[in-house]
């Protein structure tokens, strides 16, 4: 399945003519339920704007995979077999706020870092970062 907004790399950040918005262009690796649904596990893709927020507004109106991989709500980003959180941990820990968050076992990464790690949804991307989708296929024994 090709994309009507791959591009090719060199394409990346150039502004679009007669608009405001500049575009970008970024590599998206697929895993798992995400690969079977995008049909590949590697694409470019280019969107309007240059934030993460951007990118998968653009990336859900092409690929329709909002349902699999965000959470609406705090109750459909945690799972209910998941240890309680204590009250003092150590170090800084924070999460993306309700309807940022992602779902039980999918996560998105900017170059293989979570993008809680960085600016959540307001990560700044650019033509060189690379986008994971990853919801992996889950087996029990």
């Amino acid at each position: 399945m090709e994309s009507n907004h791959a591009a090719t790399a060199d394409r990346s950040s150039e502004p679009v003519t007669g608009r405001d918005e500049e575009t970008t262009t970024v590599t998206v690796r697929c895993t798992g339920h995400v690969r079977d649904a995008v049909g590949t596990h590697e694409l470019e893709f280019t969107f309007e704007g240059t934030t993460l927020r951007a990118f998968l507004e653009d990336f859900f109106d092409e690929y329709e995979l909002e349902g699999m991989l965000i959470a609406e709500t705090e109750a459909d980003a945690t799972h209910s077999g998941w240890a309680p959180v204590p009250d003092d941990l150590p170090g800084t820990w924070r999460k993306n706020p309700e309807g940022e968050q992602t779902r039980p076992y999918a996560r998105v990464c900017i170059n293989g870092r979570f993008n809680e790690h960085l600016e959540g949804f307001e990560t700044t991307l650019t033509g060189d970062d690379r986008v994971a989708l990853i919801y992996p296929f889950m087996f029990c024994c």
